[in-house]
């Protein structure tokens, strides 16, 4: 006999507190374990397809440890340094940046630069603020990731905390199935595969538009000249995963840089410009089709929403756990909106019957 709908209410309530509670109490030390499950999730259809090739599990877990090794040790040799390099450099140009604006605007606008003007003191302040703030920002950043992200962590205690998934994952998977109420059993798995499907159109599918993208714009815009191109096209293609917002805010840089320095070779700035068109041209034709699909069920407004909220409450770990959160919410939202329209509370006593002739 199933537990009455009360009472089930109030073992998965239990549950859902217990969870959160643990988060916050455990915070970053939990943080290796939860970026160690979700370098394993990512990776574990990799290793599926290794297997149908014909490698067992634990070969096809091997394969992928040495790839993802040497490619951690190229980015720490090479692309780190350099984006560092670029954000500094960056973040230390922008008063220079501020004040080539307002000679720009004071030669081709003067009646709305002249001396005193709000928008004259508003410009002059935007440099020396946002090089203030950015190394604030970036101080901050780097502090976060020294305390929490240790060597030994980056290092050591990730790798092998995904490996060790990433070789038993089926067999996690088939225990926690095996665990699950029987009489709820059919559900559980329903909602579970809606919310895998959710999570691998947006955080495969999507982390992969991204990675495509950014090493697409920081190659384009290295190979153009731009200034800060490495930096640039990292940020638009990391920011791609909210629709818009990368290719507005890398665009913008872009294009605002390319006016500085290439002034007067107008086809170069045309050039940074397609670059961009070019990237939002292959994201909306053929990278977001093939890899995300149509519909994720991730809106926009709640993902902000979801990596705010958990970002403010749990840290770090929170910003990883959001987006699975979030997805698993939408799911189950949506499930009771299923239920509720199925309900006599919804269609009400009067839909029972048929209508007469």
């Amino acid at each position: 006999m199933a537990l009455p709908i009360k009472d089930q209410m109030k073992y998965w309530g239990v549950a859902a507190v217990a969870f959160f509670v643990l988060l916050w109490v455990l915070g970053d030390i939990i943080l290796p374990f939860v970026l160690g499950g979700a370098i394993a999730y990512f990776l574990d259809p990799v290793a599926d397809r290794l297997e149908r090739l014909g490698l067992s599990r634990a070969a096809a877990t091997a394969v992928i440890t040495l790839f993802a090794l040497i490619l951690f040790v190229v980015m720490i040799l090479l692309v780190i340094p350099a984006v560092a390099r670029q954000a500094t450099s960056l973040i230390e140009t922008m008063p220079q940046l501020a004040r080539n604006l307002l000679e720009f605007l004071t030669a081709r606008f003067p009646s709305l630069m002249d001396e005193g003007s709000t928008l004259r003191t508003s410009i002059a302040s935007l440099g020396e603020t946002l090089s203030q703030r950015g190394g604030e920002l970036l101080n901050g950043v780097f502090a976060t990731f020294s305390s929490v992200l240790n060597i030994v962590v980056l290092i050591v205690i990730v790798p092998v905390v995904s490996f060790y998934l990433l070789l038993d994952w089926d067999r996690i998977v088939a225990m926690v199935d095996d665990l699950l109420p029987r009489d709820h059993a059919p559900t559980i798995r329903r909602l579970a595969a809606d919310i895998d499907r959710t999570l691998a159109g947006f955080v495969r599918g999507q982390g992969t538009v991204c990675l495509i993208l950014g090493t697409y714009y920081a190659i384009a815009l290295m190979i153009v000249g731009l200034p800060f191109g490495l930096v640039i096209g990292l940020i638009a293609g990391l920011l791609t995963f909210i629709p818009y917002v990368g290719a507005l805010i890398g665009g913008g840089l872009s294009v605002g840089l390319a006016l500085f320095h290439f002034w007067g070779e107008w086809w170069m700035i045309v050039i940074v410009a397609v670059i961009f068109q070019a990237g939002q041209m292959i994201e909306g034709n053929i990278l977001t089709p093939k890899l995300v699909g149509q519909s994720v069920g991730l809106h926009p407004v709640w993902l902000i929403f979801a990596l705010s909220a958990f970002g403010a409450l749990f840290g770090f770990v929170g910003l990883l756990v959001a987006v699975p959160v979030a997805a698993a919410l939408g799911v189950l939202t949506r499930f009771v909106i299923s239920q509720y329209r199925d309900s006599r509370l919804y269609r009400g006593v009067s839909s029972q019957a048929e209508p007469e002739e």
